[in-house]
């Protein structure tokens, strides 16, 4: 097959299921299918394995886009306004638990006390 060749869906899927069957090797599948890179079969397996045969349907080609949620790498940037409002509520949680652990050292204390009084 040339290089960047379409193969369907149930393609794939024929020859995951008939080389996991038959124990073939990757290999012995690219010979036996003429798919041209047995990476390629190896790829489709790992796809198979963790996305079940649907994944084998699925549209792979070309960089991933930003618009549709798909991006690689850094995570999309929040809104200013939300991120602010983030900022303030970590900050603020923070602030919280400082002050419980404070308060819970002058409760562990206070109840030493009362016991060596007792």
């Amino acid at each position: 097959m040339p290089k960047g060749a379409l193969f369907s869906g149930d393609f794939k899927k024929e020859v995951i299921e008939h080389m996991r069957k038959e124990k073939l090797s990757y290999s012995e599948t690219d010979k036996l299918y003429h798919v041209g890179n047995h990476s390629v079969i190896k790829r489709w397996e790992r796809i198979y394995l963790q996305e079940g045969a649907e994944g084998l349907y699925v549209d792979r080609r070309g960089r991933a886009s930003a618009a549709s949620g798909t991006r690689k790498g850094r995570p999309p940037k929040l809104e200013k306004q939300v991120e602010e409002d983030l900022i303030a509520e970590n900050q603020r949680l923070r602030a919280e638990v400082a002050y419980l652990k404070k308060l819970n050292a002058l409760v562990l204390k206070e109840e030493q006390q009362n016991r060596k009084h007792e």
